[in-house]
């Protein structure tokens, strides 16, 4: 059996590397010296899965779970522990340094193997109900028990999801190619259709370019969706579509890829969780309407208030994975459905299809069922009126879509564009937080506050480290000291004086802040030094503009200047 301590020198060795080509080589090799059985584990694991994609499963192990078993493990000092602080760049390796100058309170015994480790792994994700905390902390801790320093570094990472060393899984993609001797366009096209990374693998080794080329969709088997880049306006996408398009309304709901197979129905979110269960009244909308006997289709779900007018994204939040008490939640948090595309019908698979095709088979199936509202312009002019229209309606923007574009799953493909008009609003950073990784030392994760107009206070209403280069990053970071109040627990608390232009997609409620909301999606656009904090953006303006849906115009766009 392969040693777990290979597993963790190989992450050692990617995190050490840059070039793609040397990266791509290590993983192979490496991927090539595994047992049959032990490729699969391996490959979800190198970009921090312990499950299949399509799964949705998950190892509910938090941060500070991890630690409360870490500190059983290896008892630390005062001194022991500030210099880990000052030291570690994540929380890896300050587990690591932990293992390395403390003292182990637990015996060794004899080497863990990748297999004990993925092994143990499978057994957390299943305890569930009385004692499953204290079960889970005890298998955790027989593992750490057994742990090399380096192995403990890794063991925490893959427990909280935090790998960070280069590989994404487009690259281990390529790496299977190379380790298998097989086109990488064939070994992406079965990860798409598959949604596990490690069965691939294990096919693409053991099996080669032909058990690749069988795999085909089934339904009931979610496919990874095809993902969309980002346009600035209308006359941009334009442009990039050649003027061969169709224009969506881009909803500010839930995506849904719908299964269907005689009586039974599917459905599972973007990240291929099953959804099913939390969502009767779409599967029987989609039982009682869609007339394929089998086919897979895509839409998007929308909680809707009264006028049936999109209701913010969280009040769906209410519904996703919720199984208890459903039929009150219908009341309170009404759905539809609007579906825009067709993957497979009765045998047929439709990706390889043009998006007009794809369409107009998705009216011949979907009898009653809604269809996203859709324009093929003949003009820019006529696609402006209709984001005009889709604001005005309550929805984030829309969708352009090239015409003669195929459906190309888990790809950020150039056929799909978002447009969604960009608001702003000039806020005060209060706090910042110490980063993480490659933003270990400087104060990353800015507090975000407007001004309340009746009180003069400053009222956080989100965070976000989008935004800003590594070298404003640290020119920040010195900015932030200079005007420090005071620390606690990694933040930084300052005065309030330096004033950004923040971008945003809407406004949410948040009970998490005192102001009662949060900005969405938010970043920084630039620092405004011409601005003091008495001049910053209020909360009145961001209920005024959250009344308006988030379509009127926020501050930079001149609703207070």
């Amino acid at each position: 059996m392969t040693a777990f301590l290979t597993f963790a020198q190989l992450c050692e060795s990617l995190q050490a590397t840059r070039s793609r080509k040397s990266l791509a080589t290590l993983v192979a090799d490496y991927l090539r010296a595994l047992s049959r059985d032990e490729v699969a584990p391996a490959a979800r694991m190198i970009i921090g899965r312990v499950f299949p994609e399509r799964e949705g499963r998950q190892l509910n192990l938090s941060g500070a779970a991890v630690s409360r078993v870490v500190k059983r493990a290896v008892e630390t000092s005062r001194e022991q522990r500030d210099t880990i602080a000052s030291d570690a760049v994540d929380f890896g390796q300050s587990v690591q340094r932990m293992f390395e100058l403390g003292q182990r309170s637990g015996a060794s015994g004899a080497a863990l193997s990748l297999t004990e480790v993925w092994q143990a792994f499978q057994e957390i994700a299943a305890m569930s109900g009385p004692g499953s905390q204290k079960r889970k902390d005890e298998t955790l801790l027989r593992l750490l028990d057994r742990a090399a320093p380096l192995e403990a570094k890794y063991i925490a990472k893959l427990a909280v999801g935090e790998m960070r060393h280069g590989v994404s899984e487009g690259l281990l993609l390529d790496s299977i190619a190379l380790a298998g001797d097989v086109p990488s366009h064939k070994v992406r096209r079965a990860n798409m259709l598959l949604g596990d990374v490690g069965r691939v693998a294990e096919t693409a080794l053991h099996e080669g370019r032909e058990a690749l080329r069988d795999i085909r969709a089934k339904v009931g088997r979610p496919l990874k969706p095809m993902l969309a880049q980002t346009a600035e306006s209308v006359r941009e996408a334009f442009g990039l579509l050649d003027s061969n398009l169709a224009l969506e309304y881009k909803l500010d709901g839930a995506r849904v890829q719908v299964h269907k197979a005689g009586d039974r129905v599917c459905l599972f979110s973007r990240h291929l969780s099953d959804l099913t269960a939390s969502l009767p009244e779409i599967c029987d909308q989609v039982l009682a309407e869609l007339s394929a006997g089998e086919a897979i289709v895509e839409g998007e779900v929308v909680a809707v208030g009264e006028g049936e007018r999109p209701l913010p994204f969280q009040q769906l939040m209410r519904r996703l994975g919720r199984v208890k008490d459903i039929d009150e939640m219908r009341r309170q948090v009404p759905l539809r459905l609007f579906l825009f595309d067709l993957l497979y019908a009765d045998g047929r698979l439709w990706i390889d299809e043009p998006q007009h095709k794809r369409f107009a088979a998705l009216k011949e199936v979907s009898g009653d069922l809604e269809l996203v509202e859709r324009l093929v312009p003949s003009s820019v002019v006529q696609g402006e009126r209709f984001l005009q229209m889709a604001r005005r309606d309550g929805h984030e923007g829309l969708m352009a879509k090239g015409l003669d574009g195929l459906y190309v799953p888990g790809v950020r493909g150039r056929h799909w564009l978002k447009i969604k008009p960009v608001l702003t609003l000039d806020l005060v950073i209060v706090a910042a937080d110490w980063g993480y990784g490659r933003r270990h030392g400087w104060l990353s994760n800015y507090h975000l506050a407007a001004r309340d107009e009746r009180s003069g206070r400053l009222l956080e209403v989100g965070k976000t480290f989008k935004g800003p280069t590594d070298k404003e990053f640290e020119e920040m970071t010195k900015r932030l000291l200079a005007i420090k109040v005071s620390e606690s627990r990694g933040t930084v608390f300052v005065r309030p004086e330096v004033v950004v232009e923040v971008a945003f997609n809407n406004i949410q409620n948040s009970p998490k802040y005192e102001s009662g909301m949060a900005l969405r999606f938010a970043r920084i656009v630039r620092v405004r030094p011409d601005k003091t904090a008495e001049e910053a953006d209020t909360i009145q303006a961001m209920h005024r503009l959250r009344r308006l849906g988030g379509t009127g115009k926020g501050a930079g766009l001149g609703l207070t200047d």
